[in-house]
């Protein structure tokens, strides 16, 4: 699943020429100064400074407007492909992170048993030599492959390079193996190729889309949401199959209350019938399909009939969806989805759907997958690495033969409890909450205890801060540089960040303690640039640009190019056969199903229901509870009950209810919302609440947490991704 197999936009010095003709921009957006350089006295009036977004992945462009010298106000970015100029609103509401009473001020030290949350204040220089001298030990002692690194989004880049140039090959992020994993072994199995990040869904050209437990609208992924709007307004058809009625169910044609865990029963007899009805797209399967006699054998008995009693679905309804696909084919999106760590059997799911998307001809196709283009700017050239003596501690023996590229967050746990293959005595996390992030909280923490070293580096005090060394106060977004946004998209581009405001004490931006961490860590070699600007403008001006245009643009555009088959982009497919997989010759060899078939999910206990999870519009997992902005949108999560089950059980909308899981696990308080919208063996929760860090004072105990709750899980066993979806719950009365 490399980045480096996909299509990619190449910069030459003849392409550099024509980004000047696409990046004029109006005058709102050449930077600001908050200092007035006659009087050196505070800027007056308004400032406008282009950035871009760090509340998601999506990494949206924007402008940040500052009055009288203060921080103001946010908007997208009119010349962002991504945004189009308009934010979502944990975006706009991205001011709050820099005003945030709870953030941490100054870097922490330990001063009694980890999980305590008592600390010493210290100087930075104090801070990052405690860390070092405990890095050299363990280096020292057990090997430098013996410290991992666990990071969430861009910012982590130089804590990665920190990391690799130090000698060890265990740096992660929890969003893989947590996330879209599967997702991506699915569809690099069927068409060599994987979704990426921003997905290539041509959702604002697409004619009917379907959505299997994906919240678009409420899990708030800007320019998709944005072209759900669009194809809504041009009459598309929505298909949405999920067990509780979403945001986007309410603009379905067809919403199908799905039995949860019982996905690939559906989308096996949608198969059959687009198949055995010969409402495939028979030209794009014969050009470019490999194995299909032996797929359309496979799934010759899957009809709708034999799926209705598993998946609770009408068979007349599985036809009418069918039918719908296949009649807007090639612009059809089965949509890959985001977190698809559900049930265990995940990576086959998204091959299944994958395969649907095949048949309908939809990869490469305009309305269905774009192929992304990149403004490929070069890498800073660094020294080469030192090659680790150890590879990877995640995976040993590859038991996950298709767990590529991306390490599993929950494998380097895992190592560090077991010592298999060997010991893990150091951890860095960077922006993430490891007890919100991997599921089973316990596991975590015993793995903590066999640390001799643990360091957080947040803008916030998270759970797992809680149970660090050191921790390490980070400049938010709106306060420091990042490495460049070149995310592949449907047009190639480069945008920046770049410090609006000042941090409000003593934060230092990541770069900053990277590069001071790497000094005192003998790596200097690795850390060739003065500061962060040198290193920006070094890159830029390696294809033509620079960083004084791009601070004052904040968006340089690539001219277009093609991004559809049709269009002339040249199909590649980067399987063993050079085509897509229907039938996987690469699973059967390792002992897998070379078709997806299906099981039948485990059902609650009496008295029990499953426990799902998911997303609101205006949070971010589990970090932006604090900010006041967003906080006063949503301070408390609910959990949704079917209305027939809170009656049975005496409870109505507003109550303040406990969950207990099958592990005897309880939560904090939280407030019922009865509904029709959830089936009966079901219940709901946002993801991200409940948090118990005595530190975060705004949010302590405010909800209850899923992931406190999620003490089971199932590994996926081609790519080792953690199934949370499969743990159940009960009620008890809050007096």
């Amino acid at each position: 699943m490399e980045l480096s197999r996909r299509r990619f936009l190449q910069i030459s010095s003849a392409t550099v020429t024509g980004l000047a003709a696409v990046t004029s921009l109006s005058s709102i957006t050449k930077g600001a100064k908050k200092i007035e350089e006659k009087t050196g006295k505070p800027a007056k009036g308004i400032q406008k400074i282009p950035t871009y977004c760090d509340l998601c992945f999506w990494k949206c462009s924007a402008v940040a407007y500052l009055k009288d010298g203060e921080l103001w106000k946010i908007e997208g970015h009119t010349n962002d492909p991504l945004s189009n100029g308009r934010l979502c609103p944990r975006g706009t509401g991205g001011v709050g992170a820099h005003y945030d009473k709870d953030r941490l001020k100054t870097p922490l030290i330990r001063k009694s048993e980890r999980g305590e949350e008592k600390w010493v204040s210290v100087t930075w220089t104090e801070a990052l030599d405690y860390i070092a001298d405990k890095m050299e030990k363990i280096k020292i002692e057990y090997g430098p492959e013996s410290m991992a690194l666990f990071s969430h989004g861009v910012g982590g880049t130089f804590l990665k390079h920190m990391i690799k140039a130090f000698g060890s090959p265990n740096e992660t992020a929890p969003s893989f193996a947590q996330c879209r994993g599967p997702r991506e072994t699915g569809f690099e199995l069927t068409f060599g190729d994987i979704v990426g990040s921003p997905e290539r869904t041509d959702i604002e050209n697409t004619k009917c889309m379907v959505l299997i437990g994906s919240h678009l609208g409420e899990n708030m992924h800007n320019t998709q949401v944005q072209e759900f709007a669009k194809a809504n307004k041009k009459g598309a058809t929505f298909i949405v199959v999920d067990p509780r009625f979403s945001t986007a169910a309410s603009k379905a044609k067809y919403y199908l209350p799905i039995k949860p865990g019982t996905d690939i029963a559906l989308l096996l007899a949608w198969m059959n019938v687009i198949v055995n009805e010969n409402l495939y797209d028979k030209d794009y399967v014969e050009k470019y399909g490999f194995g299909f006699e032996q797929f359309a054998y496979e799934i010759k008995d899957y009809t709708p009939e034999w799926a209705y009693p598993r998946t609770g679905i009408d068979p007349k309804v599985i036809r009418e969806t069918a039918y719908e696909m296949a009649k807007h084919k090639p612009a059809t999106i089965v949509h890959p989805g985001r977190r698809t760590t559900w049930y265990g059997d995940d990576s086959q799911r998204s091959r299944a759907i994958a395969l649907l998307n095949a048949l309908l001809g939809s990869w490469g196709r305009k309305g269905g997958f774009f192929m992304p283009t990149k403004l490929s700017i070069p890498s800073y050239p660094y020294p080469e690495y030192p090659k680790p003596e150890r590879g990877r501690v995640d995976n040993p023996d590859e038991r996950f033969p298709f767990a590529k590229g991306e390490l599993l967050a929950n494998g380097i746990r895992e190592a560090t409890i077991t010592g298999n293959p060997y010991p893990v005595k150091g951890w860095i996390i960077y922006a993430t909450n490891l007890l919100q992030a991997i599921p089973n909280q316990e596991e975590t923490i015993k793995a903590i205890q066999n640390l001799d070293l643990m360091v957080v580096v947040d803008v916030v005090p998270s759970e797992i801060a809680g149970w660090a060394d050191v921790v390490l106060p980070e400049s938010v977004y709106l306060e420091r540089y990042d490495e460049l946004n070149i995310s592949p998209f449907k047009e190639g581009f480069v945008s920046i960040r770049q410090p609006v405001v000042d941090e409000p004490s003593h934060q230092k931006p990541n770069w900053w303690i990277a590069k001071e961490l790497g000094k005192r860590l003998g790596l200097k070699k690795y850390f060739p640039w003065n500061d962060i600007e040198d290193y920006l403008d070094t890159r830029l001006k390696s294809v033509g640009l620079s960083l004084e245009r791009l601070k004052k643009e904040g968006v340089v555009k690539a001219p277009k190019q093609p991004i559809y088959f049709e269009d002339g982009v040249q199909p590649n497919f980067w399987t063993p056969s050079g085509k897509i997989e229907f039938y996987s010759l690469q699973l059967k060899e390792k002992g897998f199903d070379p078709v997806p078939k299906f099981t039948e999910p485990e059902s609650p206990p009496p008295g029990y229901f499953r426990l799902l999870m998911g997303r609101a519009p205006v949070h971010t997992f589990a970090k932006t509870q604090s900010n006041p902005i967003l906080k006063d949108m949503m301070e408390e999560n609910s959990v949704w009950i079917n209305n027939d089950i809170a009656m049975r059980y005496g409870l109505k909308s507003g109550d303040y209810i406990k969950l207990k899981n099958t592990d005897g696990v309880v939560s904090n308080k939280v407030k019922v919302k009865a509904t029709e919208r959830i089936r009966p063996d079901s219940v709901y929760m946002v993801h991200g609440f409940g948090q118990r860090s005595k530190m975060l004072k705004s949010t302590y105990l405010k909800g209850a947490s899923d992931a406190q709750l999620t003490t089971k899980y199932k590994l996926d066993p081609l790519m080792g991704g953690t199934a949370m979806n499969v743990n159940f719950v009960t009620f008890e009365r809050e007096a």
